[in-house]
């Protein structure tokens, strides 16, 4: 099992270019609404705004993106979005993923696939198992995720494999059964279309991320959003628990 310090543990490497960049994807409704177009439209206009994030990631030399690319409370929305979402994200598996297996891009998607359909499930599987060992970004989605389910699921798991234990559960026992327990912690949390929360994604995972506003709606966050997100995120001071004194001491 791969273990990796959380930030509440070790004080991580501050890198220039972040190494781990969250997204919450919102405004793809609005940015259809205000176009007179149906809600869907903005949908299959945001996911082309993926293409050019995961472009403009392997380019900057970002190994780590992870999008919200459907909740685990967006099942409240309309039966008839959430089944052309599901018949989206059906058809970027079956037409994108040899362009990212091309590209170099590891897929995995994170979350509960109990509810989601055997073809769906059969689809990530396979392009998991395609993509499994590329090395040049890993593209995480989250599909049927929320932060509270991730960390019941991570104590759920620690204590099946630790059922004749007596020792208490530590951060990093947790850690390594959380969804993202193997990868570095987000660096830059970003949320497109104005909303000011994280709405249940990557709870323990955010806990020292920069977060990042901006009122733009996900099918216009381009290339130029992207660099205007990674210059804030640069102004920032990582202080991790640390006076600024500390970190001028050890350059970070």
């Amino acid at each position: 099992m791969v273990r990796v310090k959380s930030s509440t543990q070790t004080i991580p490497d501050v890198a220039t270019i972040p190494r781990h960049i969250a997204i919450i994807m919102d405004g793809n409704g609005r940015w259809a609404r205000r176009r007179l177009l149906p809600r869907i439209a903005g949908h299959r206009k945001g996911s082309e705004a993926v293409r050019t994030l995961v472009e403009s990631g392997l380019q900057q030399g970002i190994p780590y993106l992870t999008l919200f690319a459907f909740s685990s409370e967006n099942w409240r929305r309309p039966a008839d979005e959430v089944s052309l979402l599901m018949q989206l994200f059906m058809h970027m598996l079956e037409k994108e993923i040899q362009q990212l297996h091309g590209a170099g891009v590891r897929l995995r998607v994170i979350g509960d696939r109990s509810p989601l359909g055997k073809k769906l499930q059969a689809l990530i599987e396979e392009a998991e198992r395609l993509t499994l060992d590329n090395q040049a970004l890993t593209l995480t989605l989250a599909v049927n995720y929320g932060g509270r389910w991730d960390i019941l699921q991570a104590v759920n798991a620690w204590h099946r494999a630790n059922l004749s234990s007596v020792h208490s559960m530590t951060e990093a026992d947790l850690q390594a059964h959380l969804c993202l327990g193997d990868l570095p912690e987000p660096d830059l949390f970003i949320r497109t279309g104005g909303e000011q929360r994280i709405s249940n994604f990557l709870l323990w995972q955010l806990a020292y991320t920069e977060f990042y506003f901006t009122e733009t709606l996900w099918p216009d966050f381009d290339r130029v959003a992207l660099d205007q997100a990674i210059l804030s995120y640069q102004s920032r001071e990582r202080r991790f628990g640390r006076t600024s004194e500390q970190c001028s001491a050890h350059g970070s």
